[in-house]
């Protein structure tokens, strides 16, 4: 599945992003003449704003010239177009040299032959294969193949919770999917709500597909890579998340209207919602809103009780590739390097809440040493990568704008019984098939 499938994942992509392909400033070309112009780099939107970021990297940028005397030309590209993007200039062959990419996309894009695979003299250049997390290197590519991206922040779900409310509510935090359910309708009261949801979102949406299925003891796709999304254990995954809002209702059905992770965390903290599911760069948003670090905790997801697995994140984050077409490769690797160095991730671990994807490095995207703590643990030993597959793209956009579907019935009024689930997975596997064939 080469360029046919890029473009049928394209397609699919183009009809829910609510945002036009669109970025500010550089136009993305790549210096293509390779005269010492510079790179180019897309960069993924971590912070507050595209703005925020420019100003958090733009130093690091400039440190890496005066060592190199290499220009770096920096875009950052919004979460809605960055994969729209990439997915224009792997077709187009107007590319950038560096890109960021959503790790989970990894394989999909290799697949497309328009990355640079990092082999064994492109591991040493950037300082060797070993400096990396397991977990995280293992999310580069396809297993077997050299990647053609390598991590640069690492991100893990879990589960926020208000320490004043658990403790006025008499609660202690869940270790249980019964107990999270139980404690949010203790907690859902008036205008207030257990928890908040991005239920507009279709990457979250599909995120907490694979997690619930996961937890189910399920997979996506069987070895041979055909999808199994109208399995048992991937529909009842999704049928429990549904619930939430659907029939514990301890989600507000103004979620649906939640097309990013960003309202979910305001509300929180702001006092709407007792609990969110959110990978660990929520506390940019938390702090900015005025919660300190001292008033809320932080557990893993939790499974069912029957559950035979402690997975409650997948392996998230975001990679660096280099597109193949650059004619400034050394360059690229050299300033790749540099972004994966321990001071440049300590710089920009804080402003931008990721955990470190270098072996032994401490996270300091927090000041509460237990919330670091999790999260690291959550990261190293309690994630599962996504699919590491060319079609996992597809998965993302199909499933999860099903997944915005259901949601969106249900705050209507309707309902969204099993069946109806097993039938849009069949829908969902049959578009996915039909782009591999």
């Amino acid at each position: 599945m080469k360029i046919r499938s890029l473009a049928a994942a394209a397609a699919i992509a183009a009809l829910t992003l609510t945002t036009a392909c669109s970025g500010s400033g550089d136009t993305g070309t790549n210096d293509s003449s390779g005269d010492g112009n510079g790179l180019t780099y897309w960069a993924s939107n971590q912070g507050t704003s595209l703005d925020d970021d420019k100003a958090v990297l733009t130093p690091q940028l400039e440190k890496f010239e005066e060592e190199t005397g290499i220009p770096v030309n920096l875009e950052v590209i919004g979460w809605n177009d960055l994969q729209t993007r990439i997915q224009t200039a792997v077709t187009s062959g107007q590319a950038p040299d560096v890109v960021n990419i959503g790790n989970t996309w990894a394989a999909s894009l290799q697949s497309t032959g328009a990355f640079m695979p990092f082999d064994d003299e492109a591991f040493e250049a950037i300082g060797g294969k070993d400096k990396f997390v397991e977990a995280a290197v293992e999310t580069g590519g396809a297993p077997g193949e050299d990647p053609t991206s390598v991590p640069l922040y690492g991100l893990a779900y879990g589960l926020y919770y208000n320490k004043a409310m658990f403790e006025e509510a008499g609660l202690t935090p869940p270790t249980s999917w019964e107990e999270l359910v139980s404690s949010a309708q203790a907690l859902t009261s008036g205008d207030r709500y257990g928890l908040a949801l991005a239920a507009g979102s279709y990457t979250e949406n599909a995120h907490f597909a694979f997690i619930n299925a996961a937890q189910n003891g399920a997979d996506l796709f069987d070895a041979d890579g055909e999808p199994t999304f109208a399995s048992d254990g991937v529909v009842d995954g999704i049928k429990r998340y549904l619930d939430l809002m659907q029939s514990d209702k301890v989600v507000s059905t103004s979620n649906v209207q939640y097309e990013n992770a960003i309202r979910a965390v305001n509300d929180f903290a702001t006092g709407k919602v007792a609990m969110i599911l959110n990978q660990n760069n929520a506390n940019n948003s938390i702090v900015a809103n005025g919660m300190t670090s001292d008033e809320y905790g932080v557990v893993p997801f939790p499974a069912p009780s029957d559950s035979d697995t402690d997975v409650a994140s997948h392996v998230a984050g975001i990679n660096l590739s280099i597109f193949e077409a650059s004619a400034n490769k050394d360059d690229a690797l050299k300033f790749v390097e540099f972004m994966t160095r321990e001071e440049t991730q300590t710089a920009l671990g804080r402003p931008f809440a990721s955990l470190p994807v270098l072996n032994g490095a401490t996270p300091n995207f927090t000041d509460n040493p237990e919330e670091a703590a999790t999260f690291a643990d959550i990261y190293a030993t309690k994630s599962k990568p996504l699919p590491l597959v060319p079609a996992e793209d597809q998965f993302e956009s199909t499933v999860g704008n099903a997944m915005n579907q259901m949601f969106a019935t249900i705050a209507s009024g309707g309902t969204v019984s099993t069946d109806d689930i097993r039938n849009a997975m069949e829908t969902a596997q049959d578009q996915v098939s039909a782009a591999a064939g």
